[in-house]
């Protein structure tokens, strides 16, 4: 006899919630921290300019700008690119808000191409299918820590003479045909989100090898100051363009150095997850498992599954549902942008546009995945799902 479900009054698998993603800060995180907050620099200080400099280092990337979120480095990569009023860039919809509002905030059109079915990417072909005459750059996403097809992109966007922006937000850590993340892209796009591989609260990096791009990133985080005539006194600046205040914290870079050395751990973490869910997950014939190409290492910042909701009496919203009651926190990653009110109110897109994408958010569930997860956490998610499944199962 199946367990009755929580959501109908029986037991929950879980007696408290567990997140999809939770940050892991140690004592060693919390002393680096303090010690800045005790010394002369809190702001604009040498703690920026390290954690820059190690960053850059771990991904192989000639330069680095700390900046404020990993949305304002998407937004400072697309106005430095040059996106402006006119313009279009394409991405793909399946991706955070923040990927394609950082082209708006430029004046810029986000013009999506539809996700591979496979490793939920966009799929380069389709890029070639939305490239115009106004094209300006091309923002793929590393969906889930998995890299996207970056020899192709790159390739199309040379070919065009097209800025690649790659959004690595997911992806710290990962490695595409053994070169590491950061270190592919015209500027690569990191994020310290605390459901991030590693975190600094709110923070974001751009990496780049180009010194113009770099220059030019560090004048738009500084409110578009400059000083380069100092004939007039040291004091003396001047602006251009208007920037914006995008800077981090010296104490916010401490905890992010401190944070960078467990990095390889973290992701190894996530990993070994990932490993236990591929195996308990694979012989159900009602979930789609994620694919890991063998050209990538992918760092598992989600883990998401799919439902065969043919196989199943009730859809994804029911599943979801009864596994929250569960108590495991399951989340949704992404609605489609294309099918928010904003994107379809200004650039007249609508469902039915990228059928691939609508596919796969129809039955898409987020299962929590994070290095402090202890083993049983994981084992509650995997007893939480195949009650569930069994429950619903035709």
């Amino acid at each position: 006899m199946e367990q009755m479900l929580a959501i109908e009054g029986g037991k929950p698998v879980r007696s408290e919630l567990l997140p999809y993603g939770h940050q892991w800060i140690t004592d060693e995180d919390i002393t680096s921290v303090i010690e800045v907050l005790k010394s002369d620099w809190i702001t604009q200080g040498p703690k920026v300019e390290e954690f820059e400099r190690k960053i850059a280092e771990h991904c192989g990337a000639r330069y680095a700008v700390a900046v404020s979120s990993g949305t304002a480095a998407l937004h400072a990569a697309c106005a430095v690119a040059g996106i402006s009023r006119g313009d279009e860039a394409v991405t793909t919809p399946i991706t955070f808000a923040a990927t394609a509002n950082a082209i708006v905030y430029c004046g810029g059109k986000p013009v999506f191409a539809d996700i591979r079915e496979d490793t939920l990417n966009i799929d380069h072909k389709e890029i070639q299918r939305q490239i115009s005459p106004r094209t300006k750059a091309v923002l793929p996403v590393d969906f889930a820590g998995h890299p996207a097809d970056l020899d192709e992109i790159m390739a199309i966007a040379k070919e065009r003479g097209l800025v690649v922006i790659e959004d690595a937000c997911h992806a710290l850590g990962a490695e595409y045909k053994g070169r590491k993340i950061g270190s592919l892209a015209d500027m690569t796009i990191l994020s310290f989100h605390p459901v991030k591989h590693i975190t600094t609260g709110e923070g974001g990096m751009i990496l780049t090898d180009n010194e113009e791009f770099y220059e030019k990133l560090k004048i738009f985080r500084h409110h578009g100051i400059t000083k380069n005539n100092p004939d007039k006194g040291s004091w003396y600046y001047e602006i251009y363009n208007p920037g914006y205040n995008l800077r981090m914290t010296d104490f916010q870079c401490a905890l992010g150095i401190s944070q960078l050395k467990k990095l390889d751990r973290f992701v190894e973490r996530r990993q070994e997850i990932a490993t236990r869910y591929n195996e308990a997950f694979g012989e159900m014939g009602e979930i789609i498992t994620p694919v890991e190409k063998d050209d990538g290492k992918a760092t598992y910042h989600i883990y998401v599954i799919q439902l065969r909701t043919e196989l199943l009496k009730v859809g994804r919203k029911e599943v979801f549902e009864a596994l929250r009651a569960e108590n495991i926190g399951v989340n949704v990653h992404y609605i489609p942008l294309h099918l928010h009110p904003f994107y379809q109110r200004e650039f007249g897109y609508g469902k039915g546009d990228y059928p691939r994408a609508e596919r796969y958010y129809d039955r898409a569930i987020t299962l929590p995945i994070f290095p402090k997860m202890s083993d049983d956490d994981v084992e509650d998610v995997i007893k939480a799902v195949y009650k569930i499944i069994r429950y619903y199962r035709r």
